[in-house]
């Protein structure tokens, strides 16, 4: 795992938390920054998903 894959996962673990503590409250600005938080953070571990393939890749051809 890379550094994006796990801080990607933090950040959507993160964004879940809060978009529930949001509905929870009944308070939709959280529960929004919530879901734009797990968003940011599926993207980051995609991205990282992407970097470690593309490692791998070169590693075999290398």
């Amino acid at each position: 795992m890379n550094k994006d894959q796990i801080k990607g996962g933090i950040k959507q673990v993160k964004g879940q938390v809060k978009e529930t503590t949001g509905k929870i409250l009944g308070d939709k600005t959280m529960e929004n920054k919530g879901k734009i938080q797990n968003t940011a953070g599926q993207i980051q571990k995609t991205f990282g998903n992407l970097k470690s393939d593309l490692d791998k890749e070169l590693k075999d051809k290398g």
